[in-house]
């Protein structure tokens, strides 16, 4: 791969700021909805996913937002180190949601969900190497561009298979978390 120019990274950056704040007015969308009360909020398996899923896609658009500032801004060393940091809480938020989805309940019945993160943690693996494979000890700035361009791909296929989820999730039943409210609704349905 030939040399990167900054205005390559900053592209890069930028096209991860744009999606960092879609991906925030979406979380506050579906906090607000009618869904994510169904679910019992906090409580449910399927809620707590969601919620772990959303602390991973942050930290997958974070990588590419905070590297390539870094490499333009700063010196190559802390580039290496911001990539380092990022990796590694990319790498132990993979774990999490790994741990989450094997929970009954958390995918709600969505095998894409379950697909998507077997392919989300072998990509996460590939990004980690990739710049070491490509540079060696001391990666140049265009040996992080096919990890950066990475975990832009997997925040968004992962943000894209959790929509279509509460999609699926939208058409079957949600048991309503208060029987309360659900003897008051019957009660008033038979008036």
């Amino acid at each position: 791969m030939g040399e990167v120019t900054d205005e390559v990274l900053l592209g890069i950056a930028g096209i991860a700021a744009t999606l960092v704040g879609t991906f925030i007015v979406a979380v506050f969308f579906y906090l607000d909805s009618v869904l994510h009360r169904s679910r019992g909020a906090a409580g449910s398996a399927s809620d707590r996913y969601m919620r772990a899923g959303a602390r991973w896609v942050l930290i997958a658009y974070s990588l590419p937002l905070i590297v390539p500032l870094a490499l333009v801004g700063a010196e190559p060393v802390w580039a290496r180190g911001a990539f380092l940091v990022f990796a590694a809480a990319l790498v132990v938020a993979t774990v999490d949601t790994t741990r989450r989805i094997l929970k009954k309940g958390a995918t709600r019945r969505s095998p894409a969900l379950a697909a998507n993160e077997v392919c989300t943690s072998l990509a996460v693996v590939a990004l980690v190497v990739l710049p070491w494979m490509l540079g060696g000890s001391n990666p140049s700035p265009s040996d992080f561009v096919p990890s950066l361009l990475l975990a832009l791909a997997i925040g968004f296929t992962s943000t894209a298979t959790v929509i279509m989820s509460v999609f699926d999730a939208e058409r079957t039943p949600v048991p309503d978390p208060d029987p309360a409210v659900s003897s008051r609704r019957s009660a008033t349905r038979r008036s």
